[in-house]
């Protein structure tokens, strides 16, 4: 087997297990709310989500080929594998650590940040245009949208059913979040799938064996999906407990508000391509939801942790992708 094929494979499998540490990490953000209201049973509520996500798998071609494509111009060499290496290792690395500290922050820009840490580190081309366009803009606007509209959501929620039986309507927003968090589960394939997608597209593409960063062969559909599944159903429960209960305490009504909104903003952004963070979605949906409360509904000082590690994500996935260059360059 020659080092070229090597370096393919190492960097298939590094995607892989992307995918199942991103699947185990961001479970929390399509069930967190539904275990907390107890609208589903904890291993239901994963089974669920690890369905979920193996559907939207096959949903976020668009996505891939944003991170496949659109964000790094990469030598068809030996040194554009290394590059795909070392920034999946890097972001893997990250993850762990805001893993065992329960941040819920993006696995996504994870991958993303160490990719182009890794890409400058190796001298080649990061396309500032396609970041900033694909993945600064969408990064700022769609948490601040999903605030907003879980306010409006959940004022609307109040006024409908203001007239109604608390006991009734807590049931009957039980088994709406059935549908939300699957629409959640759902959502977060189709975004959070496609960035192991389009990172094994690219390296196949720079190894050498397929001849369009846009083409996606069926089998990488496949094991990506079913990596992602397999890493969901274990559980990332460190982070299920920060997003289901230190944030705010949330009732089925609040649940549903915020799955709705974030499923309905993590849809919209992958029609256009745009690999956005589900985590970033739905944390700041659920603040939204939680703000009508009142000023003290929400756990501010919880808040703030969350967002330091929102921001520490990209240059710190950046920094390790492009320490990890070095090492795994002189392995190859």
């Amino acid at each position: 087997m020659d080092a070229n094929l090597i370096a393919v494979v190492l960097a298939i499998a590094a995607a892989l297990m992307f995918a199942f540490t991103n699947g185990f990490h961001d479970s929390a953000n399509a069930i967190a709310t539904s275990i907390s209201t107890r609208a589903l049973r904890p291993r239901t509520a994963l089974a669920m989500a690890a369905a979920g996500n193996f559907v939207g798998a096959y949903l976020g071609g668009e996505v891939a080929s944003t991170v496949a494509s659109g964000l790094v111009e990469l030598p068809i060499s030996m040194n554009g594998l290394v590059i795909v290496v070392a920034g999946v290792l890097g972001s893997i690395g990250w993850n762990y650590v805001a893993w065992y500290f329960g941040w819920p922050i993006s696995a996504s820009h994870s991958l993303l940040g160490g990719v182009a840490g890794a890409t400058l580190a190796g001298g080649a081309t990061v396309l500032w245009t396609g970041f900033l366009n694909k993945v600064a803009i969408p990064t700022v606007v769609s948490p601040l949208v999903g605030f907003g509209v879980g306010f409006l959501v959940m004022i609307a929620v109040y006024w409908i059913f203001r007239k109604g039986r608390p006991d009734k309507l807590n049931r009957g927003f039980r088994w709406a979040q059935t549908v939300s968090a699957a629409a959640m589960a759902v959502g977060h394939g189709m975004q959070d799938a496609a960035k192991a997608i389009g990172i094994i597209v690219l390296a196949l593409y720079v190894g050498g064996y397929q001849e369009n960063a846009a083409d996606i062969q069926w089998w990488v559909y496949i094991v990506v999906a079913v990596a992602l599944g397999l890493g969901t159903y274990q559980g990332g429960w460190r982070i299920i407990r920060t997003l289901g209960r230190r944030i705010i305490d949330l009732h089925p009504p609040q649940g549903f508000a915020a799955e709705t909104v974030a499923s309905s903003v993590l849809f919209a952004n992958t029609v256009i391509g745009a690999p956005i963070s589900t985590t970033h979605i739905i944390t700041s949906s659920i603040m939204g939801v939680g703000a009508t409360g009142g000023k003290r509904a929400v756990r501010w000082a919880v808040a703030r942790q969350i967002l330091m590690a929102w921001l520490l994500t990209f240059p710190t996935a950046g920094l390790v992708g492009a320490l990890v260059y070095f090492p795994v360059s002189w392995m190859f």
